[in-house]
């Protein structure tokens, strides 16, 4: 059997309860929900823009997947948590441009899509991501 081994990396923001950015057990890599918070400052960034904070989101989530050693063309299923329906089409143009983008192989993650309150007033958005390696 595999060990589990944490995943944590200064590139994103570090958690602030009790779980990992993520955890990697053999080819398998889950990234903890990420939110629109910069690393740098630990600061929730682009109030109010929802398409911004997906991509913040998503480089968290890119930076957690790397971390791992894995790449984000590596990401098999994305799950979205949205505060509201309204935001849907913003959050999924900006979501396309960065998968397409990050996903050089052309074969996009699976993904859901839910609306939720989220923890924080800030946070429109929350995302986390599965990776499979070889």
């Amino acid at each position: 059997m595999t060990a589990k081994s944490v995943l944590s990396t200064p590139d994103a923001p570090a958690p602030a309860h009790t779980f990992h950015q993520g955890v990697r057990k053999g080819p398998f890599v889950q990234v903890s929900g990420q939110g629109p918070m910069d690393p740098a400052t630990n600061t929730y960034v682009h109030a109010g823009d929802v398409g911004a904070q997906t991509t913040r989101t998503l480089e968290n989530v890119r930076a957690i997947v790397e971390a791992s050693g894995a790449t984000f063309d590596d990401v098999v299923m994305l799950r979205v948590y949205l505060t509201k329906r309204e935001d849907f089409a913003a959050m999924n143009e900006a979501y396309g441009e960065f998968v397409t983008k990050h996903c050089p192989g052309g074969v996009l993650p699976s993904r859901t899509t839910v609306f939720v309150g989220l923890p924080h007033e800030a946070m429109l958005v929350e995302i986390d991501a599965l990776a499979i390696t070889d």
